[in-house]
């Protein structure tokens, strides 16, 4: 099949607002020519696929086109489902990083191009509005690479009143708070936090009383400080900073944008404040984040969902975590970054529930065929049943530390794997 041009930006008036769009309004899209391949009378299988390609949250979204081509010539000749050669058409949406725009889109891809299933890939900025989309119209919907708190209960959801149509695989809060403290305990502090938590429904729920970082902390023997929470793309972090100093707190924890931090590490040495350990989620992922950050990005921690070590092979091509990180730094000229191992994880779920399915187009079949997954992807088994939520499975999450690199100019450690040890250490977390 010959690679199909992305409508990535439709060419609509203002974005509707989220309650507008869950009522059905959808902006009109530009239709994609057919897939040009054998059984041209077989109407294709629709895969509506809405990544943040642009935008602050695009770094998330770095290695989605990649991953899509590689599944365009895997898929070339189409997919056999139900007895029958099939073809395959993707349809590549870009959210800009913006939900009311994520929701749009889908409207659009569910009303005008009935697409019969949806893969929103990256942030809860993306996921969430599609994933609403899809309950609302009863489309299945496959996504990753967000906490599932903050896609489940963020959405409305309850564990005795769960959602039908919508299927996500990740790891959970629990898992990254378990290692953070397991980083933060090997070294010596005066085991006090700081958190800088953004205003957003990843910051809202890394900083829930009930599940999130606060009450986990005090639990594992730690006091913290947690100031006001600051807005997304600040330039002023001045008020975290004096809380954070007045409070003396040897370590800094929370969840920013890349830019963010940036700044908020800039003023801490403008302002004379120097923690031991800076632990930050969603900011520290990428390799460009950190080499945008100069010096100040050496010894920084994160959380670590996947990474080239990972000893599971992809269930669609056989090949090692070590060889597509290898095949995607040469074709993009750029380092690994995390959300490859789970872009390409995706396709393996949406591929796999395709193909058991009888009829792709019966949306309730393909929903019922995705509801009994039980696959071992590039990032770990995925299957549903045993999940903390219904339609959630959990994956896997280490821990990392930002060092001096070899080939690249920063190299990031495994300093803890308590969660996971099929993945060794390389290093122990070292102070500021």
């Amino acid at each position: 099949m010959n690679s199909l041009p992305d409508n990535d930006v439709l060419r609509s008036g203002a974005p509707a607002d989220r309650r507008g769009v869950l009522r059905g309004l959808a902006a009109v899209a530009a239709t994609l020519a057919l897939p040009a391949i054998g059984h041209a009378s077989e109407r294709p299988v629709r895969v509506g696929y809405i990544s943040p390609l642009t935008g602050p949250y695009a770094l998330f979204g770095e290695t989605d086109r990649y991953t899509v081509d590689k599944i365009r010539q895997l898929t070339a000749q189409g997919l056999d489902i139900g007895g029958k050669r099939r073809p395959l058409e993707i349809l590549v949406r870009d959210s800009q990083s913006n939900p009311n725009k994520a929701a749009e889109l889908a409207g659009s891809l569910i009303l005008r191009d009935k697409v019969d299933l949806m893969l929103p890939s990256c942030t809860t900025e993306t996921i969430n509005p599609v994933a609403d989309q899809c309950e609302l119209h009863g489309v299945p919907c496959l996504s990753t690479v967000q906490p599932w708190q903050s896609y489940f209960f963020s959405r409305g959801g309850k564990p005795d009143k769960p959602f039908d149509w919508t299927f996500h695989f990740f790891w959970g809060l629990e898992d990254v708070i378990a290692g953070f403290n397991g980083m933060w305990d090997s070294l010596p502090t005066n085991r006090k936090i700081g958190f800088l938590f953004e205003r957003s429904a990843d910051g809202e729920a890394w900083a829930n009383p009930e599940f999130g970082f606060p009450p986990a902390v005090v639990k594992a023997g730690y006091t913290h400080v947690t100031p006001p929470f600051f807005q997304p793309q600040t330039a002023d972090f001045s008020a975290q900073i004096a809380a954070f100093k007045k409070a003396g707190v040897d370590i800094v924890a929370g969840i920013t944008l890349p830019s963010d931090l940036k700044t908020f590490m800039a003023q801490c040495r403008q302002q004379g404040f120097r923690p031991k350990v800076v632990t930050v989620g969603k900011a520290l992922l990428f390799p460009s984040a950190v080499e945008a950050m100069g010096d100040l990005g050496v010894g920084l921690s994160s959380e670590v969902w996947w990474t080239p070590a990972f000893p599971f092979p992809s269930s669609l091509t056989g090949e090692s975590a070590a060889s597509i990180a290898a095949d995607y730094e040469s074709t993009s000229r750029k380092q690994w970054t995390q959300p490859l191992g789970y872009s390409h994880a995706l396709w393996e779920v949406a591929l796999d529930a395709l193909k058991r399915c009888a009829d792709p187009h019966d949306r309730r079949a393909l929903r019922d065929a995705i509801q009994a997954t039980d696959l071992k992807t590039l990032v770990g088994p995925v299957r549903w049943k045993g999940g903390p939520v219904k339609n959630v499975a959990k994956t896997p999450v280490l821990g990392g530390q930002w060092v001096v690199g070899r080939k690249f100019r920063y190299d990031l450690a495994i300093v803890d794997n308590a969660a996971a040890r099929f993945v060794p250490t390389n290093a122990k977390l070292v102070p500021l």
